[in-house]
């Protein structure tokens, strides 16, 4: 296999869930996948080689994270600075203008990012051992803005729309594990760890979970570094 299949998986979603239409109260909906497949590509061909020994799934793209560059978790100075990506992002044609697209010219902070991938900056240095290890990923590839441009996460979409939206991400989650063979896949927070649980029934993979970094999870306010670090510790991840 090349190193493209992780993007060609994430292609064939943007695809299939850019066919499906969802209810009030959504009424933008954003697919990076699509806009800002430039920066994404070099992500994933970069730093998407198998195989990984940890996949770490968070739920869908943050408005200044991954909503500016195509990566997951994706704040800007880490996605440019760090990583060494930086690409062309044409916005969306139907923009909330509460949610712009700016791409790296994007000068809000994505506190969740900021806290993920300061954490591995921290402790492996290059983002190149890093990655050697680890691979992050959204099981969602799309975000949802109601009129007056709230975030929707997917757990909050309607019955009759979280159910075909919930069958791609699943196969795409099971062909992606599948290309990176990890031994372990880690739900950062809650819904990320229960869609990853059912997504990859049958696969031979232990799943996990740790504590989401977003400063609307008082938890991890707290010292977000050193409560994930104890918890895949008791998992039996051990770091360098």
């Amino acid at each position: 296999m090349g190193t493209s299949d992780l993007l060609t998986i994430s292609v064939q979603l943007s695809r299939s869930v850019g066919r499906l239409s969802f209810s009030r109260p959504v009424r933008f909906v954003y697919d990076p996948t699509d806009y800002a497949r430039e920066p994404l590509s070099l992500y994933a061909v970069r730093y998407g080689q198998p195989p990984k020994r940890v996949v770490l799934v968070g739920m869908n793209p943050g408005p200044w994270g991954m909503l500016q560059t195509g990566v997951p978790f994706g704040e800007v100075d880490f996605v440019r600075d760090w990583m060494g990506i930086e690409g062309h992002v044409k916005p969306p044609g139907r923009l909330h203008p509460k949610r712009p697209v700016d791409g790296f010219g994007c000068s809000r902070s994505e506190v969740s990012g900021s806290r993920l991938w300061g954490w591995a900056r921290t402790r492996y240095g290059a983002a190149e051992e890093f990655f050697r290890d680890f691979l992050v990923v959204n099981y969602c590839p799309l975000a949802f803005f109601d009129d007056q441009g709230r975030n929707i996460t997917p757990d909050k979409l309607k019955a009759d729309d979280k159910a075909p939206l919930f069958r791609l991400c699943d196969g795409a989650m099971r062909r992606s594990v599948e290309f990176l063979t990890p031994e372990w896949v880690i739900g950062i927070g809650k819904f990320a760890h229960d869609r990853s649980i059912a997504a990859l029934d049958g696969i031979d993979v232990k799943v996990g979970r740790i504590t989401h970094p977003s400063p609307a999870n008082p938890a991890a306010n707290k010292g977000w570094q050193d409560i994930i670090e104890r918890e895949l510790d008791e998992l039996g991840i051990k770091l360098p």
